[in-house]
């Protein structure tokens, strides 16, 4: 057991790896917001706590033998119910190993108290994102859908792979092929669109607009990789297709959509706020 100093206060607990003996504590911890712990309450429901299925070791903070902190670290880094305690202890461990994930992302105030701890160890970040709201919707759209948005097939994937490309460029600043992940890429796309959880307006050939369920538990599910060809945006296509995602998604996948957004794309945020979408958190991101 180690002591970490807190805001002027001593606070005992230790960190762990968690293993399947922990499930139950975690799942708990996980389910007490399955909006803002979608991404890995999905991924804990369908591997459990083993790493190689997981894709990423779990760890947990104790209290008193009692669990109740968690962060997963993987390709991404994710805190779930960080309490300032376990923040500095996460960080006291993980700044005594190299950087492997692309980005930290979950709630605001634990992953930007996180990155305060960690950035004299594995600064610089490439870029801090500070202000996502996370919205959800448990109703209906507010208006009627785009009947031309469709779930995607395979037949899509020629020209659904390079607007998925394009839109992650364009949102994260890297490509997401780089260094030869083109083929695990599109694989990842195809998964996407086997599950039933692309979707698309193909107009001639051509993706008008693409989005994505990138997580879903029985709960809930995140919508990602929204995106309008650039030529088309401003024409209005975006609310109603939007509202179709909303609609297939609430019957099919889950009962709350929910999705996170840079508080600087107004022209998004004005999108969700008119399909129905409400807040339900903050969101924050560090990119490397």
């Amino acid at each position: 057991m180690t002591t970490f100093a807190g805001e002027g206060t001593s606070v005992v607990g230790y960190v762990r790896q968690l293993t399947s003996t922990d499930l139950s504590a975690a799942e708990r911890l996980l389910r007490s917001d399955p909006v803002a712990n979608c991404f890995i309450d999905a991924r804990v429901r369908w591997a459990g706590l083993d790493p190689w299925r997981l894709g990423g070791d779990m760890w947990g903070y104790f209290d008193s033998d009692e669990l109740t902190s968690l962060v997963y670290v993987g390709a991404n880094l994710v805190p779930v119910a960080a309490s300032p305690p376990a923040r500095a202890a996460f960080a006291d461990q993980l700044r005594t190993m190299p950087r492997r994930c692309s980005s930290f992302v979950g709630p605001g105030e634990e992953v930007l108290d996180l990155w305060r701890l960690l950035e004299p160890a594995w600064g610089p970040a490439r870029e801090v994102r500070d202000d996502q709201p996370l919205l959800i919707m448990d109703s209906d759209p507010y208006l009627a859908g785009d009947e031309k948005v469709r779930r995607a097939r395979a037949s899509d994937l020629d020209v659904l792979v390079p607007a998925c490309i394009a839109m992650f460029t364009e949102e994260v600043g890297v490509s997401p092929v780089r260094g030869g992940a083109g083929h695990a890429y599109r694989a990842r796309i195809a998964e996407l669109v086997d599950s039933g959880r692309a979707f698309v307006r193909i107009v001639d050939g051509r993706v008008e607009f693409k989005a994505e369920v990138g997580a879903a538990s029985a709960d809930a599910c995140q919508v990602q990789g929204v995106w309008v060809a650039p030529e088309l945006r401003g024409r209005g296509i975006s609310v109603p297709a939007m509202a179709s995602v909303v609609q297939m998604a609430r019957e099919s996948i889950a009962p709350v959509v929910s999705l996170y957004v840079n508080s600087y794309n107004h022209a998004a945020m004005k999108t969700y706020a008119s399909v129905g979408f409400r807040p339900h958190g903050q969101f924050a991101t560090v990119l490397f």
